[in-house]
């Protein structure tokens, strides 16, 4: 599959502080690739420089075989989805959308009966046939949201980035509109750059992830890759569901504090030792025993949390680190726990990470 974005070495500092360093990617054709990482972490700086909104210090951005650094943003044919919509609040659904075929300054279209073919097109592609004649004040988030998307794709680009485009929407809604946003692109094609703050939200919509970490990929893999085998100890606490302990290497033995843990699978990082266990494969035991092939602490139960799927435990380890349990309740059923006793947890030595 060719690739029809390839960055090579961007950076981008402001103030002397690197928002970007040593950045190369490649981003085939016809594929949806998420970009995950904390606030700051240079994801939408990124996606200002792929669009040519802002220049790089350095680096090449080669969109369809060209490089387009010195390209003005106008003339590189890539869409971007903003996440505030940035829609015209003047100008009706129809209006909006149109409004890239007739305004841009490379072959603008003249023709009203080819916009209106496009446009209406467009229109029942993102689900808002009947609307086209409303201002975009007189319609919900959501389809505020189909708008802007729609008048980016009208114009057919190859590639649209788009800037955490579900973060202005509620919880139920995100969830509808991922599965939109994925049908749509899937039928037309179009090479998606999705760019959000949620680990769920780039779990689930990606092809592919990149997670930025401090202006660096610190990964860029398959989705259950990423999951799974976080090769960082950041990449790890990105995910928000591991626990993290730090301390040191002893032979087979990770030593965190007062607690010593067996593991079986390293990875050179090359950063401060650090071992990590994710939440749901976590057992909670009255017993103090461990069976074949296990390992654990004893821990204090302090609270837990209903969220609808899952409980989450909470438990104080004896240096006052907090460890989470998810107990997935399709798994098993929900447990009745004492606060303030301490009990068991326990978990695969095969299943836990240790960075070092």
């Amino acid at each position: 599959m060719a690739d029809v974005l390839r960055v090579e070495n961007l950076a981008k500092s402001y103030a002397g502080k690197a928002a970007l360093s040593g950045v190369t990617l490649s981003v085939a054709s016809n594929e949806y690739v998420s970009l995950l990482g904390p606030s700051a972490s240079g994801k939408t700086v990124l996606l200002r420089l792929i669009a040519g909104f802002e220049k790089p210090d350095h680096g090449s951005i080669h969109f369809q075989g060209t490089d387009v650094v010195n390209t003005p943003a106008h003339e590189r044919g890539i869409g971007f989805v903003f996440q505030n919509f940035a829609l015209f609040p003047h100008l009706t659904v129809y209006d909006n959308i149109a409004f890239g075929l007739t305004n841009r300054v490379i072959n603008p279209m003249t023709d009203a009966h080819h916009v209106r073919d496009r446009v209406m097109a467009m229109i029942e592609l993102v689900g808002l046939s009947g609307l086209e004649g409303r201002g975009v004040h007189q319609i919900s988030g959501g389809q505020r949201q189909r708008v802007a998307l729609a008048r980016t794709l009208v114009t057919e680009p190859r590639l649209v980035l788009l800037d955490e485009p579900l973060g202005a929407l509620d919880a139920n809604l995100r969830m509808r509109m991922r599965g939109e946003l994925r049908r749509i692109r899937e039928q037309l094609g179009v090479t998606f750059l999705h760019v959000t703050g949620s680990e769920s939200e780039a779990l689930a919509m990606g092809d592919r992830i990149v997670v930025l970490d401090n202006g660096k990929i610190g990964q860029f893999d398959k989705p259950d890759h990423v999951f799974n085998r976080p090769i960082s100890p950041n990449v790890a606490r990105y995910l928000n569901c591991y626990n993290m302990f730090e301390g040191r290497l002893d032979g087979s033995v990770f030593v965190a504090g007062p607690d010593r843990f067996d593991f079986s699978n390293r990875m050179n990082s090359g950063g401060r030792p650090a071992y990590a266990i994710r939440q749901d494969l976590i057992t909670i035991n009255q017993s103090s025993a461990y069976a074949n092939g296990e390992t654990g602490l004893k821990a204090k139960y302090l609270a837990s949390e209903y969220t609808g799927a899952a409980f989450m435990y909470f438990f104080e380890a004896a240096d006052g680190h907090i460890i989470e349990v998810e107990n997935h309740l399709s798994h098993r059923s929900a447990q009745t726990l004492e606060p303030g006793k301490h009990y068991q947890l326990a978990w695969k030595i095969s299943d836990a990470l240790v960075y070092g």
